[in-house]
């Protein structure tokens, strides 16, 4: 079984979608559309702009989406889904794909998730830090222990897990961390405290956005990451996204069911593959590859 899977944040890269652009009149159509959608030329940035001028929250999500989503729907025919998962902001990547919002409903969500998340990392100073090499119950331990917000945000893969919080607690709960063995944990360059309690007004401004969007019957069930097993039903998806924002992207739970549920090949859809090497390490026999036209 093919399980399609959706890259979130940190995946973008200057001329992305660029050759999809140049090769498809379908492609060419979309990105024409997203730039009406978002008031600006966005397909500009992606083609040409800067890594800095793409590292803006406003720019890098609706970039990374716009490269799965067109990329999927370029590939006509062959994008057979069995099943979906999006890491994170990838979620909203694979709900258009598997038809359960359609394109520009997505990519106006998309857009006010980034501008929600700028305007709650601007509340509070917080960051993120990578922690490799420690049990997850461990991190968790050490997270609850730490004074202050800080708490356990992506799952990426056994022994690689992220967290979350404001600064002063992320690097208090680093230090403990290091003492506890942890073979790295660093800090990230990203602009706040993503998945954790910190984007609680952001959730809430995207709550409203979402219940006043159409959300269907898809094609195929979604792995959510909040919930890590199969959906199907729209009220419960979009209940679940709702709940991302401010809940862990529980990855290696979710790649582990689909493999459990009959997923062989995981095809990973958009910018970099960064998806196919935490799925490799989740599960050595799992194939992986890259999604082409």
């Amino acid at each position: 079984m093919k399980a399609y899977i959706f890259p979130g944040q940190g995946a973008q890269f200057s001329g992305m979608g660029k050759d999809l652009y140049d090769t498809s009149s379908k492609a060419k159509e979309l990105f024409h559309q997203a730039d009406e959608i978002l008031g600006f030329e966005i397909s500009k940035t992606m083609f040409e702009g800067s890594a800095d001028e793409l590292k803006q929250t406003k720019v890098t999500q609706p970039a990374v989406f716009l490269h799965s989503t067109i990329l999927a729907e370029v590939m006509g025919e062959k994008f057979k889904p069995d099943m979906v998962a999006g890491h994170s902001l990838g979620e909203i990547s694979a709900l258009v794909a598997n038809k359960t919002l359609n394109f520009s409903d997505g990519l106006k969500l998309v857009y006010q998730r980034a501008l929600a998340m700028q305007k709650a990392c601007e509340i509070t100073p917080s960051t993120m830090a990578a922690v490799l090499g420690l049990d997850d119950e461990i991190v968790e331990k050490i997270c609850e222990q730490t004074e202050g917000i800080v708490v356990a945000a992506n799952y990426n893969c056994p022994g690689q897990l992220v967290i979350s919080g404001e600064v002063p607690a992320v690097e208090r709960a680093c230090e403990a961390l290091k003492e506890a063995g942890a073979r790295r944990a660093l800090m990230l360059p990203v602009g706040g405290a993503f998945h954790s309690p910190l984007m609680e007004p952001a959730r809430e401004e995207l709550a409203a956005a979402i219940e006043n969007t159409v959300f269907n019957k898809p094609i195929c069930p979604i792995y959510q990451n909040v919930s890590t097993t199969a959906i199907t039903d729209p009220k419960v998806i979009q209940k679940n996204l709702i709940a991302q924002l401010t809940a862990p992207v529980k990855w290696t739970q979710s790649i582990q069911n689909m493999i459990k549920d009959g997923a062989t090949q995981f095809i990973e859809v958009g910018p970099g593959n960064v998806l196919q090497g935490l799925v490799k390490k989740i599960d050595r026999s799992a194939q992986v590859a890259k999604a082409e036209i």
